[in-house]
C-alpha cells in the first residue's frame, strides 16, 4: 500500500473508531434511560451492543497501529433526540448504525486488491453491522408486519 492510500486508509480508520467509540456511550447512556416491563431484556441487549461497539473500536485501533499510526483521541457525534422511549432510541441506533456501516464501506472500496487482510477485516465488519442494522429493524416493526421500516442494508 503506498503511503498516500495508508493516509486515506488511516482517515477512514480513524473516523471509525470515532464512530464505534461513539456508539460504547450512545448504548450505555440509552441503557440508563429505559423503564418499564420489558426493561431487563432491553438493557440487556443495549449494554450487549455497547460492548459490541467497544470489540469493534479495539479492532480498528489495532488495525491503525498496524499501519504504523496514531489513533485518533475522538468520539463520533453523539446525537442525542431526548425522546427515550424505545421507538426513538432504536431509530436514533439504526441511524447512526447505517451511517457506520458506510464508512465500512468506503473502508473496503479503499483497500479493495491492495490488502487481503484488511479487505477481509472491512467485509466482516459490513456483514457485523448489516445483520445488526437488520436486526434494530425488526425491532422497530409492528408485530405482524413484514416490511422493512429502513432502507435496505444490501
Amino acid at each position: 500500500m503506498d503511503s498516500w492510500s495508508k493516509e486515506e486508509v488511516v482517515g477512514v480508520l480513524n473516523r471509525l473508531l470515532e464512530s464505534e467509540l461513539a456508539g460504547v456511550v450512545r448504548y450505555t447512556h440509552y441503557s440508563f434511560l429505559v423503564f418499564g416491563f420489558g426493561r431487563i431484556p432491553i438493557v440487556s441487549w443495549l449494554r450487549t451492543q455497547a460492548s459490541e461497539s467497544l470489540a469493534h473500536a479495539q479492532q480498528v485501533g489495532e488495525w491503525i497501529t498496524t499501519l504504523g499510526e496514531y489513533p485518533s483521541l475522538e468520539i463520533g457525534p453523539l446525537l442525542d433526540s431526548h425522546q427515550h422511549d424505545i421507538g426513538s432510541i432504536l431509530r436514533e441506533s439504526l441511524d447512526s448504525e447505517l451511517k457506520t456501516l458506510e464508512v465500512y464501506r468506503q473502508l473496503l472500496r479503499l483497500v479493495e486488491g491492495r490488502s487481503v487482510a484488511l479487505e477481509e477485516f472491512a467485509r466482516q465488519m459490513i456483514y457485523a453491522e448489516e445483520l445488526h442494522a437488520a436486526e434494530v429493524d425488526k425491532m422497530l416493526r409492528k408485530p405482524g408486519d413484514v416490511g422493512a421500516v429502513g432502507p435496505p442494508t444490501p
